[in-house]
């Protein structure tokens, strides 16, 4: 589990993040979600420890990531948005590479380098921007780690490649996984990301499940609008808008429309969710 009290950092004076608190449990995929500049990639690597909080804590199954403790570092992986070019096979890095994983499965990353349709015989610095993104999302996968960041994992790929990513993710990752995934392509990512954290400068707006989400927001699909709409836009045939839910009534998240209502209603989500 990871547990983060009032943590802070600043680059030099500018502050990035300010008293964020929040916990992940394991066994769940979570969506982090924020607008440019609120500190998601710095949140991340806070969490595994490639940068020191600077006031408040962050625990890794009790232990202080950047404390780089052998055995945390052995059970996570960090895959950032930019990823390098490396002079051999791709089959080669990884077998070499992987040794520092104990869980980590060379059979594993060729299965998951097939659902993507990559040739494990392929040089990495021989790839495009694509296909080297699904080579280093393969490897990540075939480490099985428990703590698994990922920043921005669909950029750079095709529409094929997007569904792939997601039976990828869907089938090799462990139970007791911890999965967190910073993105702006919401819509590639829908159906996996459970539950949704959105993130603010000076506060977590939201850590919900889509069953808690829409508990307490009903999405509404019709032609009237509503006076206590908290977010509308135009759609084909009528309007979406996210509305409280106070009849109980089902609906189907819009994570779009999440994110919009959420950042123009941010005070008035936080107390709906208890999160003051």
């Amino acid at each position: 589990m990871i547990k983060v009290d009032n943590l802070s950092f600043s680059y030099g004076i500018v502050p990035c993040l300010e008293n964020i608190s929040l916990s992940l449990e394991e066994g769940k995929i979570y969506g982090l979600l924020g607008e440019n500049g609120v500190g998601k990639t710095t949140l991340l690597t806070l969490l595994c420890g490639l940068k020191k909080a600077q006031a408040g804590s962050i625990s890794v199954d009790g232990l202080n990531p950047f404390d780089r403790n052998p055995e945390l570092l052995a059970n996570q992986y960090y895959l950032a948005d930019q990823v390098a070019p490396v002079n051999a096979k791709a089959a080669d890095f990884a077998a070499s590479t992987g040794k520092f994983w104990p869980r980590y499965s060379q059979e594993k990353f060729i299965e998951i380098m097939k659902i993507f349709e990559m040739d494990p015989g392929q040089k990495m610095n021989a790839m495009s921007a694509g296909q080297l993104k699904k080579t280093y999302i393969s490897f990540a996968l075939a480490c099985t780690p428990k703590y698994l960041y990922l920043d921005e994992p669909t950029n750079g790929l095709d529409i094929p490649s997007k569904a792939q990513f997601r039976k990828a993710v869907m089938s090799y990752t462990a139970d007791d996984s911890v999965i967190l995934i910073s993105t702006h392509q919401v819509k590639d990512l829908e159906n996996i990301i459970d539950p949704i954290v959105i993130l603010d400068r000076r506060a977590v707006l939201l850590n919900a499940s889509v069953e808690q989400i829409t508990e307490k927001l009903y999405f509404d699909y019709g032609n009237t609008a509503y006076p206590d709409s908290l977010y509308t836009e135009p759609v084909p045939g009528g309007l979406l808008q996210v509305r409280p839910n106070t009849t109980g009534e089902e609906s189907k998240m819009n994570i779009e429309a999440l994110f919009n209502a959420v950042h123009s209603n941010k005070e008035l989500i936080k107390g709906i969710f208890n999160n003051e």
